[in-house]
């Protein structure tokens, strides 16, 4: 990654207040993030209706999501190189928005289609940046708290899915996300400055350091990296192999993060009768669930390690699963989704950060595309089941490939073992806990 785009690099940080308000104005981002989303996909119902859209129109509707978030991950990864990823991270929470506000004006499919085009397009932008930026920041900071962002993301989703609820019964979409898109260009205008201040400074910084060795160097290795402020791994064969399997964990996990999201309060709603703030809060038990866990996050890695943290999580996460999308009762059905949070709660940060600790910054890109491409697929996927057998079937999918992403934890952990090893310098940036 290039200089410009550091948030910071050993030989010149920014100073330890700096840093505590540039990890706040980040976290606020993240937050961000989940609050507009979860104020989306609380609202699918409604619209679904309003549209008058089958189970598998709605999910071709949401197929543009993951089209237009697909198209513009590869984009924003070349923006953040050339201009930064912190005013990528702006520009896109000013996007997100204004973009959440435009499917309740929609009153067909078609039209439907374009609009959550744009809003891909908008939620898949700010992801990217945000991660990029939050895994610099975990490299400046040599501490690992990228499970906290993503904490930050589900607590955003929480009181998003949370305010949703309260406002379903009263409330049309539009009033609500128009309110969501008000609230949410505020935040951006209040946290962007010491966003961009801050973070302008330190790549400033970052970008001096690097100006004074411009020796020709035809084989660029560790040592040369290293004045950049980190080592980069090279990618053979068996480390793109493993970045590759730690990409389908996270997206084994996130696929069931989207599949709660879009289609767990259908699935209350429509299937077990519960009322609409009721079926809200589906996500938000989910979300809840999901917040706690990563609050532990690093308590629990340094505890089980890494191994026993993704295949527990998988396990916990598959039980969790098929009691939320078969439970006779809305009470059960709410339980077995925040089991099911608890459990997928650090297996997509875990992932994403060994796949980082192996193969730098190319590895985290690799892994965190995979896993937001499971996030928004997965969807679209679930109402094609839904048509073919019924959506309690499909919701079980979720529980599948929990299990899924257990097995290969506990399969490749000896591989994984021996590739860390071979990769020593890399891996104390991101905390030594072992693997079983």
């Amino acid at each position: 990654m290039p200089p410009l785009n550091k948030l910071g690099t050993a030989a010149s940080r920014p100073t330890a207040p700096g840093l505590r308000r540039l990890r706040a104005a980040l976290t606020v981002f993240f937050a961000l993030d989940g609050f507009v989303f979860a104020g989306w996909v609380v609202r699918i119902p409604a619209i679904k209706e309003q549209t008058g859209a089958s189970a598998s129109q709605l999910g071709l509707a949401l197929l543009a999501v993951s089209a237009g978030a697909v198209v513009t991950m590869t984009l924003t990864g070349r923006l953040c190189e050339r201009y930064g990823s912190i005013p990528v991270t702006v520009a896109c929470g000013v996007l997100l928005p204004l973009s959440v506000a435009l499917p309740p004006l929609t009153d067909s499919v078609l039209v439907l289609g374009l609009v959550l085009l744009f809003f891909g397009a908008a939620y898949g932008g700010i992801s990217v940046a945000m991660n990029s930026a939050a895994v610099e920041l975990v490299s400046t900071l040599r501490r690992p708290v990228m499970p906290s962002f993503h904490a930050a993301f589900s607590l955003g989703g929480m009181l998003g899915s949370g305010l949703g609820g309260l406002v379903a019964g009263h409330l049309s979409p539009t009033p609500h996300l128009l309110g969501i898109t008000v609230i949410g260009l505020v935040i951006t205008a209040v946290t962007a400055p010491t966003l961009l201040r801050y973070g302008a400074a330190d790549r400033t910084r970052a970008h001096a350091a690097a100006q004074p060795k411009p020796q020709p160097q035809p084989k660029p290795r560790a040592s040369t990296t290293a004045a950049r402020g980190r080592s980069t791994p090279r990618m053979d064969r068996g480390t793109r192999a493993l970045v590759l399997v730690f990409g389908l964990i996270a997206l084994c996990t996130a696929y069931g993060e989207g599949a709660i999201a879009d289609w767990g309060p259908l699935h209350l709603e429509q299937d077990l009768h519960a009322h609409p703030g009721v079926a809200a809060a589906a996500y938000a038990c989910f979300a809840l669930a999901m917040t706690v866990g990563r609050l532990m996050g690093t308590t629990l890695l340094e505890r089980l390690g890494r191994t026993r943290t993704v295949v527990g999580g998988g396990a916990t996460a598959c039980a969790g699963m098929l009691l939320g999308a078969l439970a006779p009762s809305t009470g059960l059905a709410l339980a077995g989704f925040a089991v099911t949070g608890l459990g997928l709660a650090n297996i997509f940060p875990v992932a994403v950060e060994r796949a980082g600790a192996l193969a730098g910054p190319g590895g985290v890109a690799a892994a965190s595309t995979l896993g937001y491409g499971g996030m928004l697929v997965g969807p679209p996927l679930i109402g094609f089941m839904a048509d073919w057998y019924s959506l309690p079937t499909a919701l079980t999918s979720v529980a599948v490939l929990a299990g899924v992403a257990a097995c290969i934890g506990f399969a490749t952990r000896r591989t994984e073992h021996t590739a860390l090893t071979a990769h020593t310098p890399h891996t104390e940036d991101v905390g030594h806990t072992e693997t079983v």
